[in-house]
């Protein structure tokens, strides 16, 4: 008994101890933020920026779209399955249209991300920690949090919500390519009917939690790789754990968004 308490102990004050890193790491990066914007911050950083941007966001597009059209289509099809025994073919349209401008659209976006670009924010700075690089930063007076972490957060705050209504683009599209061959509905009134179903609520709440979504991808994958200690296996086992930790955490944050926009009206 006393061995389970102390392993529960142990297990608390670790997660305690991570919850705590990503605090002072998020707050360090929001001081930091004003070095990485364009204009009145430095110019080097802006294309740092830039460079991230295209990695997250412009090479990731190809691959969101093609996963948001067949989740839109699996879910027209499923819906259509169920509702055609009651005559009520046309709700597909109204389940797949909010589904994913409230829900699936930034999940499966997060997800995408999670798995391209934060377990790569994750190998890159493990390495440059087993290589001594971010001590070198260090010792240049340069803080790794602006040099590294900054570029790659204000790059994510603008690329994923970005991601994110192609994902509502392409899903929406899937189910219109469905009713037209499953209901014979011309895509124009199809387009119609989801701009009737669609209120600007859902889309603003599916982009805050675009935005909620790239904050836990970035920190997540950045800190552990800040905690990378040892050699290129410990370089591997972060890259594991910032794709399997931020999944989960977006998945939570998912559910906590989801149930104070239900209780506040938001939904």
């Amino acid at each position: 008994m006393a061995t389970l308490i102390e392993s529960a102990g142990r297990r608390t004050l670790r997660d305690l101890d991570y919850a705590g890193g990503l605090s002072i790491q998020w707050w360090a990066s929001i001081k930091a933020l004003g070095a990485s914007l364009p204009f009145i911050g430095n110019r080097y950083r802006w294309k740092s920026s830039v460079q991230q941007m295209l990695q997250i966001g412009v090479n990731a597009a190809p691959m969101v779209g093609l996963m948001a059209m067949c989740t839109g289509f699996i879910l027209a099809m499923q819906g259509a399955s169920e509702l055609r025994r009651f005559g009520a073919l046309h709700y597909v349209i109204d389940l797949v249209s909010i589904g994913f401008t409230r829900e699936l659209g930034p999940l499966l976006t997060a997800i995408a991300v999670s798995g391209r670009s934060g377990s790569a924010f994750s190998a890159e700075i493990g390495t440059m920690m087993v290589t001594e690089e971010i001590d070198a930063i260090r010792v240049m007076a340069f803080e790794p949090v602006e040099f590294v972490l900054a570029p790659k957060y204000l790059a994510a705050l603008v690329t994923v919500p970005c991601l994110s209504i192609l994902a509502n683009l392409c899903g929406i599209l899937a189910g219109g390519i469905f009713m037209f061959f499953a209901a014979h509905l011309a895509l124009g009134l199809y387009a119609r009917d989801v701009m009737n179903t669609i209120q600007i609520r859902d889309v603003i709440s599916g982009l805050v939690k675009s935005v909620a979504f790239a904050t836990i991808i970035v920190h997540v994958g950045c800190l552990e790789g800040f905690r990378v200690h040892g050699g290129p296996d410990a370089v591997g086992r972060s890259t594991t754990a910032a794709v399997v930790r931020s999944t989960f955490l977006v998945i939570v944050a998912d559910v906590v968004f989801t149930t104070i926009f239900y209780f506040t009206g938001l939904h």
